[in-house]
């Protein structure tokens, strides 16, 4: 049985994090060029977000008040950053914005590894697939990583 506390603090970081990447997804789902790639893994980061949650209630955490306002002021603050233009955005907008999701993303392969070791001694995680989610993520993370590779291609151009 993993110690209580840390796995309280690493679940509600994590579920923080989803809030902001949930939102991040979203917004890019409906604005971005590749929207039709997009909006499925939006989708997808949704139900992982719902699954996290209930993973949290199977194991007596609370989900984070302050942590997921944080992550979701913080994925709102994002878009404030500079650019070089003063109105619209910048081709580099999506760019970067696609690296902070396949980060976002990366991190919650790594959370379903790693609760796939922490189930076998932990009888409430028991009735979640593990393996699938991580499946599920490399799919994600690659999809993205095509979409980034578009993305750099109209803002930079190829070499």
């Amino acid at each position: 049985m993993p110690d209580q506390e840390l796995l309280d603090v690493y679940l509600s970081d994590h579920f923080a994090g989803a809030t902001a990447g949930g939102e991040l997804a979203r917004r890019m789902a409906s604005t971005q060029p590749d929207s039709a790639v997009l909006r499925p893994i939006a989708s997808e980061i949704e139900e992982d977000r719902a699954i996290l949650r209930q993973i949290m209630k199977a194991t007596d955490v609370s989900p984070p008040a302050i942590k997921s306002a944080l992550g979701w002021l913080g994925e709102k603050a994002g878009r404030l950053k500079l650019n070089e233009r003063v109105f619209g955005r910048s081709p580099l907008s999506a760019v970067l914005e696609l690296e902070g999701l396949i980060a976002g993303v990366s991190g919650k392969l790594q959370l379903w590894r790693a609760l796939l070791l922490v189930a076998e001694g932990d009888h409430r995680l028991s009735a979640f697939d593990f393996a699938t989610l991580s499946q599920r993520a490399e799919s994600q993370r690659t999809r993205l990583e095509q979409v980034h590779a578009k993305a750099v291609s109209r803002a930079l151009g190829k070499p």
